[in-house]
């Protein structure tokens, strides 16, 4: 997760998945490339293969890699959760003054190990409850940050409105 922005006024968090992307792009070339190869001695198998193998990469590649966006905005009063996919562009508002806080949801893993997924809870209004940011559960830094930089924004209060330029001489 990064921050792109953190005023006052703005706090916008980023989360593009770039290493997941990068190495499913290249299982997918390794398998299409191997295909190719194969075909040069069986045709078919290495049709099949480059297909099977290839097709599997991508569809992994379409399914989990997604960017995320988080934007808590004080001036416009609004929460504004995007998610892009290849195939999809989904944008949830929320109004700022709902949410309450955000913290983490865990969870225990098949080995024992704690995951952690941030979460940001709404106290009232038609969205009332729970909000995971993140869909899939995580023992990484990124959600602890994610529920500390929220949480110290949110606890920040607005910047008063500046009172002008000033042009008179400067003060001794």
């Amino acid at each position: 997760m990064k921050v792109l922005q953190d005023s006052p006024d703005r706090l916008l968090l980023d989360e593009t998945p770039w290493v997941l992307a990068l190495m499913l792009t290249v299982f997918i070339l390794i398998f299409a490339g191997s295909g190719l190869f194969i075909m040069s001695a069986e045709p078919m198998f290495g049709l099949v293969f480059a297909i099977f193998g290839g097709g599997i990469g991508a569809v992994v590649l379409i399914a989990l890699v997604q960017r995320l966006q988080i934007i808590l905005d004080r001036a416009a009063g609004t929460v504004m959760i995007r998610r892009k996919s290849m195939l999809r562009y989904d944008q949830v508002v929320h109004a700022l003054e709902d949410v309450s806080h955000a913290e983490l949801e865990t969870t225990i893993g098949s080995k024992g190990t704690t995951l952690a997924r941030p979460v940001l809870v709404l106290s009232r209004g038609m969205s009332a409850g729970r909000h995971p940011l993140i869909s899939a559960y995580s023992n990484l830094s990124g959600p602890p940050k994610m529920v500390e930089t929220i949480n110290r924004w949110l606890g920040q209060q607005p910047r008063p409105a500046s009172a002008g330029v000033d042009s008179g001489r400067p003060a001794p």
